[in-house]
């Protein structure tokens, strides 16, 4: 983990302000482009199984999580790799087997933690996009109450990797490009394991097809866990309900029982 000078708390100020004049989602009849940019603004969601596994995988069973019976179970999903696998190093793929079985107490999810990128875009929750007249763009998460800006000017590092890292932006054309750098590498990318250190950097693009679709890909590159870079891609769809909004998912009571088992144990007892 590096340590350097503090850059600005004002963002996050500014952030919170924004979330909150925000409320629900722009109506479907927006402009087209802003600034002469396509116009991103919208809530948007994957509809896929990527959150519980990138790769592609069969319907399995959760013997270990409770009496929930079909409930309780993992849908099978197509690769959203392309290519199909993820081109782990041999040391590397050990850890994710590691991960995969110590799962879910040792998923960061589980945890509340910050999802981290690109793991937060195909979460199973919709995320927000804003942009407008100015050149930053904002994103924001139900999940552990997340958010990134797009940083479109301000390539400087950060002083401290951290679970979301720094996503910096240009626009290629008409396309959204977003380099993250500087996470943490704690986070997962899925339910079965899936890994970086915090050497990645993450590669995204934005292509908006229409007012409904966006065509989404992540090139993750990281010589340290992987032989490669490889990359995801699937469709991001914008919600077009009247009532479209985010909700919040403020998880860490949901994590205490995790977090703290042998201490509630413990008073138990006593």
């Amino acid at each position: 983990m590096r340590y350097r000078s503090t850059p600005a708390l004002a963002i996050a100020a500014a952030v919170v302000f924004v979330i909150g004049a925000a409320g629900a989602q722009t109506p479907p009849n927006q402009p087209a482009r802003v600034a002469g940019r396509p116009n991103f603004s919208g809530i948007w969601q994957a509809l896929n199984t990527a959150y519980w596994n990138l790769e592609g995988h069969s319907a399995q069973a959760l013997d270990d999580v409770g009496q929930l019976g079909a409930i309780g179970s993992i849908p099978a999903g197509t690769s959203v790799v392309r290519g199909g696998t993820i081109p782990y190093r041999p040391e590397a793929l050990a850890k994710r087997n590691e991960n995969r079985a110590k799962w879910p107490a040792a998923d960061p999810e589980a945890r509340c933690y910050m999802l981290g990128v690109p793991r937060v875009t195909y979460h199973n929750m919709p995320f927000q996009i804003f942009q407008g007249e100015g050149d930053d763009l904002l994103m924001v998460y139900p999940f552990a109450a997340a958010n990134r800006v797009i940083y479109m000017k301000d390539q400087s590092e950060l002083p401290v990797d951290s679970w979301m890292g720094k996503s910096m932006g240009r626009w290629d054309g008409d396309v959204l490009v977003v380099t993250t750098k500087w996470q943490n590498g704690e986070s997962w990318f899925d339910r079965a394991g899936n890994y970086a250190s915090n050497t990645l950097t993450v590669t995204e693009r934005f292509t908006l097809l229409d007012q409904s679709h966006i065509a989404y890909e992540a090139t993750l590159d990281d010589p340290q866990t992987y032989t490669r870079p490889w990359t995801i891609e699937m469709p991001l769809y914008r919600l077009i309900d009247r009532q479209a909004q985010l909700l919040e998912h403020k998880c860490v009571p949901f994590a205490d029982k995790l977090l703290y088992k042998d201490l509630l144990e413990k008073g138990n007892k006593e």
